[in-house]
């Protein structure tokens, strides 16, 4: 087995201990990474085994580190994600480097995972834009009913600093997503006024 074989192995394996279940009953995490690497695909269709591997890492482990753990509020919720990104890159470069990949190509894949030069760097780029793109093609639904309380205004800002994180390609995919109607109004609403 090559070592990109090897590494998706062991990244699926950590994947697979995600207590969460799918609707499908695997692993929550396995279905997320096959998404992000599935728009990965899409958008950079000749990614490298290496952005491909990253795509697949990008929630490695997240359950490990839940959001309860850190203090309420922006600021706690903007030191959880950043925790999380220092982890699960880590977590990512040691797979990478234990199935034989180069070390050049997991410092890669842990500088995409981190966030490290979004919007300079092409390879987090990707990874971001293909995040958000599977938060509002499979997630968007879920998060607005956990947080119903959310003024609608709340709602548009949130989707606001969505829109702005994507590259003009990723934009152009998201505006082709088929959304509940109350979800595309917010989306609609919230490219008003960008």
């Amino acid at each position: 087995m090559e070592p990109y074989d090897r590494a998706r192995t062991l990244i699926d394996a950590v994947h697979a201990a995600d207590p969460q279940r799918a609707p499908d009953g695997r692993a929550a995490e396995l279905v997320y990474g096959e998404r992000v690497e599935a728009w990965v695909l899409r958008l950079v269709p000749d990614a490298s085994p290496a952005l491909r591997l990253a795509a697949r890492s990008q929630h490695l482990e997240r359950w490990l580190t839940p959001r309860a753990t850190f203090p309420d509020g922006k600021v706690g919720y903007l030191q959880w994600r950043r925790s999380l990104y220092v982890k699960q890159a880590e977590r990512a470069r040691a797979l990478l480097l234990e199935a034989g990949v180069s070390a050049r190509e997991a410092e890669d894949v842990a500088t995409w995972i981190s966030k490290t030069g979004l919007k300079t760097n092409p390879g987090t780029q990707a990874l971001e834009d293909a995040a958000v793109l599977v938060f509002l093609e499979n997630e968007i639904g879920a998060f607005a009913a956990q947080h119903a309380d959310y003024p609608r205004e709340k709602f548009v800002d949130i989707l606001v600093k969505t829109w702005r994180k994507l590259s003009p390609a990723a934009q152009q995919f998201a505006r082709t997503l088929q959304l509940p109607p109350a979800i595309a109004e917010l989306v609609r609403a919230a490219l008003a006024s960008v």
